[in-house]
């Protein structure tokens, strides 16, 4: 049995077509089946295949759980820079879907890293924290910090970041965003990895081969680091601001969030249901909005950096359990984009509670409890919270229904319908809680001065929602 790894996403058609290329036809994945576990490859009846998230790719195939993988070159690097020495190893680049790992920083603001390191502190946002942290050691910034984040890095600058470290298709792409492209850390693109014990105890050959005709060694795709700066950091501290600032979601919660302000009369430029700007105009004095992943709210509203954001009420439960001396707290409840967040298991194990499920896992000699989750401080609470004799959390990126039964026994997981619960054949065993989608605010920080009258009138309009909500 050959175990391969397939990307999911805007690559999942040029993936799917490179591997029909190569007489390797995957039945339903360039169709977009929902079905992400045990896709047919006619061509090859021994292979099985599942589809991931190109983020959770290299460490199923570091792990051993998978011989071969398809995914980003640059998702390899984030985990080698952090676990050197894990068993996976770059085979071939196979020219699909070319970009650049990035550190840009706004436009006419830093022309170089050293006017960068002058900074009190520099402040870098990335979704790639591993590397953006091994830039920042060999540029030997004086000062910095490091906020990693779910994705959209560019939103970032210039009011939350100095610096991001991001990819994008090219400069030109860095520079329509606003950004200047101070260093080019890594070329990137699809490449095949394989697990470096599956490539010495079984023939891939059936695999490996047809896909790496054509393709390109492992020489063009190393990490490049910038040289060390020679900086000293001003004295001079960021003035502190005399506006507030809202954080609103992009995503699955965008739909959501626009009715329920809309339903409050509550209205942004530019944000509506299936299309945004970064930066909507409020129409309030005194109010700035960004538009920003859901995910790192709770976190950005605890350090201060927005008053109030909207998120759903699981972000913030994951924070709040990874974090538990957070000021950060839900302020009012919207009522929209409800949906739970659920415990599922295999379709097949002969349970229908957890209880039940911890009971047979114990009667067949099981020594550790695997559990799959996007949010991991979620996973983690609810493990200790029913009493799991042994267990390990998988932190994963998404596509999630492909982990179970395989890589993990249990997958903490949101849920509104269930139907591609079903679909993978999954089931919900146990429901954990309810998230609605939530106003975040920090507690004991209320503004003062200028400040306070367009918070309180925010809040009050944020308030009207919710409760236009539930009429």
């Amino acid at each position: 049995m050959i175990k391969l790894a397939l990307p999911t996403g805007d690559l999942r058609v040029p993936t799917s077509e490179r591997l029909s290329a190569a007489g390797l036809y995957v039945e339903g994945y360039g169709e977009g089946s929902r079905k992400l576990r045990s896709l047919p490859v006619p061509s090859q009846p021994d292979a099985r295949v599942r589809v991931f998230r190109e983020r959770d790719i290299p460490m199923q195939v570091a792990l051993g759980n998978y011989d071969i993988g398809i995914t980003r070159l640059s998702f390899v690097t984030e985990m080698q820079v952090r676990f050197p020495d894990q068993p996976i190893v770059p085979l071939a680049d196979l020219q699909i879907g070319r970009a650049g790992l990035f550190a840009a920083a706004p436009q006419d603001a830093f022309p170089t890293l050293t006017d960068l390191g002058r900074l009190t502190s520099v402040r870098i946002a990335s979704d790639m924290p591993n590397i953006a942290d091994k830039f920042a050691r060999a540029a030997r910034f004086p000062r910095y910090r490091l906020q990693s984040v779910w994705g959209a890095a560019e939103a970032y600058p210039p009011e939350d970041a100095d610096l991001v470290v991001f990819a994008a298709p090219d400069e030109d792409a860095v520079r329509k965003l606003g950004l200047e492209p101070l260093f080019s850390l890594m070329s990137d693109s699809l490449w095949l990895i394989a697990n470096a014990a599956a490539l010495a105890s079984k023939d891939l050959t059936a695999i490996l081969t047809p896909l790496m005709q054509g393709a390109r060694g492992t020489h063009n795709g190393r990490l490049r680091l910038p040289a060390p700066i020679n900086a000293v950091p001003s004295a001079t501290e960021r003035p502190p601001r005399d506006f507030v600032r809202l954080a609103i979601p992009d995503g699955h919660q965008q739909r959501h969030v626009h009715g329920a302000l809309k339903g409050g009369g509550i209205e942004f430029e530019g944000y509506e249901e299936k299309t945004y700007v970064r930066r909507p105009p409020s129409g309030m004095d005194g109010v700035e909005v960004k538009v920003i992943r859901p995910q790192d709210m709770a976190q950005l509203v605890a350090l201060g950096e927005f008053d109030l954001a909207i998120a759903g009420r699981d972000t913030l439960n994951e924070h709040l359990f990874a974090f538990p001396n957070s000021p950060a707290y839900e302020l009012i409840d919207l009522h929209v984009s409800p949906y739970n967040i659920s415990a599922v298991v295999d379709g097949d194990l002969p349970a229908d509670t957890m209880d039940e499920a911890l009971a047979y896992w114990r009667a067949q000699g099981k020594r550790s409890i695997t559990v799959a989750a996007e949010f991991p401080a979620t996973a983690d609470h609810y493990a200790r919270s029913r009493h799991f004799w042994r267990y390990q959390v998988m932190p994963i990126a998404g596509a999630s229904e492909a982990f179970v039964p395989e890589d993990a026994d249990i997958l903490i997981e949101g849920t509104e319908t269930g139907k591609t619960i079903a679909e993978n054949n999954l089931k919900i065993i146990d429901n954990i809680n309810r998230s609605t989608t939530c106003v975040i605010a920090r507690r004991n920080s209320e503004p003062s001065g200028p400040r306070a009258e367009a918070y309180h009138a925010l809040v009050e309009r944020l308030r009207k929602a919710g409760e236009a909500a539930l009429v």
